[in-house]
């Protein structure tokens, strides 16, 4: 006998549908999307909209509903399923600022174990999954295997305001958000691309791990999730870059997708905090290479705050001590190429951000100034205080700590040492994004990160991403 659970996830209200609506596409799974929309809301909503990038839709209700089914097409025509996939779709105005907004949220609407042909004994497997390895639909009363929920107030004032959905099935969305590939994403949570398992308290679905833990390794205890206690998942959960998907297909194409590389800062002095720092690089400026770029850090401090802001330009004596130097900045108040820019007419050779607030792994450093030719990076509050804690300055002109910039081009960037994708498991943990997520490292981007950026194709499998190779080892 299978077992079930239905399954609360992502946020997703389990509604009933209301009609199935849309065309079965000739692919190896049929995906077709249902209508859970009331009158002149969501699909059904009567505001005209002229036909764009291949959408051929007259109203924007329409409009949204071709999108969908052509993510569901892409899936459909990647995946092998008798049993048809249903997906129940609506869009409700969901959480906003003027600057961030929630774009939308899927996942499976039941999970199962003990199923005829399931791989794992005693592992929850989500529901189109399950069908598929089964060969039959295991949802009772004709359930939707997949639940989606998207934002239909983005856009609007106090909303992301000006940023809309592009709705053209050509990827061509300029700043707007391309909603096929938001969507990709999304079913690519319902297909599988999530853990049943608490990450921010490790416990598992009614005491059983999903299927996905099996494959989620921590590198510092060699165990997997299903292997591990709650209070080591937990623990794992924020282990930043240290988490990876230990499936073979993912690690077969990592060579093929992700690009040689992985940025880092290296300490080489002094000897009690020489080691390897983590970073997030920058989108302006010269990216790191190979080849070090070796320097002695020195810190800019601003006065009267004391803090090196660096949101000014630097004093005689600041711009004296980072002359062909590192310099070492603080995060807060300015932007970063502000803060790059003077400190390269000061003439440092590059630049490290300290983050002002706990968390790692560092994220990147956003902005554009294409007149900045030096490389910049940003580390951790916990990093910055324990290199600011070393500063032994014998001269205004020495510190006495010597830090190398460079690109590990023995590793993947977005890999392990072994050639395995890192999962996102940031500290502190992020409810809905940690380690059902690739990490953020990763280059080229991949669909599968928390956020949706501005170069991902409509690919979903090697050699342009990875996320059909996870759903491969899951048992797709």
């Amino acid at each position: 006998m299978n077992a079930k659970r239905r399954l609360f996830a992502c946020s997703l209200a389990l509604l009933v549908g209301l009609s199935l609506v849309g065309s079965l596409a000739e692919a190896a799974a049929a995906i077709v999307i249902q209508n859970n929309d009331g009158a002149g809301e969501g699909f059904n909503d009567p505001t005209p909209a002229a036909p764009v990038g291949g959408n051929t839709g007259t109203t924007l209700g329409e409009q949204r509903l071709i999108a969908f089914q052509a993510a569901a097409d892409i899936w459909g025509a990647t995946l092998d399923s008798v049993p048809i996939i249903v997906v129940q779709a609506n869009f409700d105005p969901l959480a906003c600022s003027a600057s961030s907004a929630v774009l939308g949220s899927a996942g499976p609407r039941i999970v199962f174990r003990e199923f005829t042909g399931a791989p794992l004994a005693g592992h929850w497997y989500h529901n189109a999954l399950a069908n598929k390895i089964s060969g039959v639909d295991l949802s009772i009363g004709g359930e939707a295997e997949i639940a989606a929920r998207f934002n239909s107030n983005l856009g609007n004032a106090g909303c992301l305001t000006g940023t809309f959905f592009y709705l053209g099935l050509d990827n061509n969305h300029g700043a707007n958000v391309d909603l096929v590939t938001v969507l990709l994403h999304e079913f690519g949570h319902g297909l599988g691309f999530s853990t049943t398992t608490s990450g921010s308290t490790g416990a598992q679905l009614v005491g059983f791990p999903s299927a996905y833990d099996n494959f989620v390794q921590d590198t510092t205890t060699g165990l997997l999730w299903n292997a591990m206690t709650d209070g080591e998942r937990a623990t794992s959960a924020l282990n930043a870059r240290r988490v990876v998907w230990d499936g073979a297909n993912v690690t077969n194409q990592v060579s093929t997708v992700l690009t040689q590389g992985t940025p880092q800062l290296v300490v080489t002095a002094p000897s009690n905090v020489a080691g390897t720092y983590l970073v997030g690089t920058a989108a302006f400026g010269e990216p790191l290479l190979a080849s070090p770029l070796v320097g002695e850090l020195m810190p800019v401090v601003d006065q009267p705050t004391g803090k090196g802001l660096a949101c000014n330009p630097l004093s005689p004596l600041n711009a004296l001590a980072v002359n062909g130097k590192v310099a070492l900045v603080d995060r807060g108040t300015c932007g970063f190429v502000v803060k790059v820019k003077n400190a390269q007419n000061a003439g440092a050779l590059a630049v490290i951000v300290v983050d002002n607030v706990a968390g790692s792994p560092p994220p990147g450093l956003g902005g554009a100034d294409n007149t900045i030719s030096i490389p910049s990076v940003r580390i951790t509050l916990a990093d910055g205080n324990t290199l600011k804690s070393q500063l032994r300055f014998r001269s205004r002109a020495h510190s006495g700590v010597f830090v190398n910039l460079l690109t590990d081009d023995t590793v993947k960037a977005g890999a392990d040492a072994l050639g395995r994708a890192l999962l996102y498991t940031p500290n502190p943990f992020q409810g809905g994004s940690s380690v059902s997520h690739w990490d953020t490292s990763a280059s080229p981007n991949l669909l599968m990160e928390p956020a949706i950026n501005g170069d991902l194709t409509h690919n979903v499998q090697s050699p342009f991403d990875l996320t059909f190779e996870l759903l491969l080892d899951l048992g797709w």
